[in-house]
């Protein structure tokens, strides 16, 4: 019997239990995956909002806001990267103006600070790139980019070194209100919890449906992305959107964190809920889009593409809070964009609603820092000589592209919650993301993953389940590996 069990290990899910874990209360955290970022918080915008899009007076308005400002402490708290780079809105004719100026009217009135209109020329020479034509711009100096892999990693380890249980691969089929606690059947077994928060991201309709008789309606909304090489990561600054529309904010073009250039998304809605493929006709749209904002895009500098879907609630708001009729059932649903950027302030907000519901104390012992990942290319060459020669491993380059070495995928895969894929190495060190996209180091990467983990390369997966590197084994190689031929 947990006192609280948190469906899904996204960045809302694990915000949730980071903030839970300064209390003396007995948390688990469920999740299909294999892993935390396995969903929508693996495949986005990496965008920090400024908040100036929310509708006036809404909760995500409020969290948006209040998760933004909450972003520079955390991330030197958990120590993961996060950059206010800043963000401009662009407007391109002249008539569309009055809708900038409702846009930061709105933005003031949520309590974005700093936004200022600019002219097509001071926006121009903010972003050279823009095209020519620009009529004016919102610029917001409080937007900002992360890592969402990272941040997400960072808040899960931080919550587990503090007591949170985390249970992988774990799918719920069933929730029953058993008077006075919830039951939770799943693949592989019974839990129990007093209370429940649903955080299961495009799934989070489905879990509420099962334990209330008002019902709500989550749409996947799938957004394809285009990225580009570190060479062209200098193509723009600042994060460039087109004016939003009912579908969202439109094609971005923007630098990420680790120097990339991201384009994207696409707003598709569907009705699979797994269907995060890419299509030929969704990319050329990316493309097509960028291309009205942001002139001279290198495009030849993709390096790979890739799709997310998003939560989207019929009345495009954050769903948090109990149902009337489910007492102990906490739903975090609804959680789109600017669901990253909220995912502090969310978890924060229901921390502070169960420690009232359940009188909760906060733990004397608490540990609200964490250290991510050694990265020996932040080291002086000095240092860096020193840690090679304390461990070599620091010495061995695995991944070419992003400058990977064996250190840091042994750090990976040892730390709390470590990696066990291809994929978990890959969002906790950067090695196969590269231009290659995994082609040189793969290999490596699965014998570190064999050789750790104890397991045969056989078993080692790019994403858990069934997805196994190694398909098969002839007669002929089996005999050859028993001594037979």
């Amino acid at each position: 019997m947990y006192d609280v069990c948190i469906i899904g290990a996204g960045v809302t899910g694990c915000a949730i239990a980071r903030e839970l874990s300064r209390y003396q209360v007995d948390v688990c955290v469920v999740e299909k995956c294999e892993d935390v970022c396995c969903g929508t918080s693996k495949a986005n915008s990496a965008i920090i909002h400024a908040g100036y899009d929310a509708p006036e007076g809404s909760l995500m308005a409020r969290l948006n806001v209040r998760g933004n400002e909450m972003m520079d402490g955390l991330s030197q708290e958990l120590d993961f990267p996060f950059r206010r780079n800043g963000s401009l809105t662009v407007c391109l004719q002249e008539e569309d103006m009055p809708a900038l100026q409702a846009l930061y009217e709105r933005g003031r009135n949520n309590g974005v600070k700093g936004l200022r209109i600019l002219s097509g020329e001071e926006a121009l020479a903010l972003e050279p790139h823009l095209q020519e034509g620009v009529t004016g711009a919102l610029y917001a100096p409080s937007g900002g980019i992360v890592c969402p892999f990272l941040m997400t990693i960072a808040l899960a380890e931080n919550a587990c070194v503090n007591g949170v249980e985390f249970r992988f691969q774990t799918k719920v089929l069933h929730i029953q209100n058993a008077d006075g606690y919830y039951r939770l059947e799943t693949d592989q077994g019974v839990l129990e919890s007093r209370y429940v928060v649903n955080a299961a991201g495009v799934y989070s309709d489905l879990l509420h449906n099962m334990v209330s008789s008002h019902p709500i309606h989550i749409t996947p909304r799938k957004g394809e992305y285009l990225l580009l090489d570190h060479s062209a990561g200098r193509h723009v600054s600042h994060t460039v959107f087109m004016l939003p529309t009912r579908l969202g904010k439109g094609v971005l073009v923007a630098p990420t964190i680790h120097g990339n250039l991201i384009v994207g998304p696409t707003a598709l809605d569907t009705e699979d809920r797994e269907g995060t493929n890419t299509t030929a006709e969704g990319l050329r749209e990316v493309a097509a889009k960028a291309a009205l904002t942001v002139r001279d895009i290198p495009l030849r500098q993709v390096i790979t593409s890739f799709s997310g879907l998003r939560a989207h609630e019929d009345g495009h708001e954050f769903i948090i809070g109990e149902p009337e009729d489910a007492p102990q059932f906490i739903d975090a649903a609804g959680i789109e964009s600017p669901g990253l950027s909220s995912a502090p302030a969310i978890g924060e907000m229901v921390a502070e609603m169960l420690g009232e519901k359940m009188g909760l104390k906060p733990k004397e012992q608490f540990m609200g820092r964490r250290k991510g990942i050694l990265n020996p290319s932040v080291l002086s060459m000095e240092a860096r000589n020193r840690l090679i020669r304390e461990n070599p491993a620091y010495g061995t380059i695995i991944c070419r592209c992003e400058s990977v070495t064996e250190g840091e995928i042994l750090d990976a895969i040892h730390r709390p919650l470590g990696a066990v894929s291809l994929d978990g190495v890959k969002r906790r060190t950067r090695a196969g993301m590269g231009r290659c996209q995994s082609g040189f180091c793969a290999p490596r990467v699965m014998e570190l993953l064999s050789r750790e983990l104890a397991v045969p390369m056989e078993e080692v997966t790019k994403s858990g389940g069934v997805s196994r590197m190694v398909t098969g084994t002839t007669k002929k190689n089996a005999g050859r590996e028993n001594g037979d031929l």
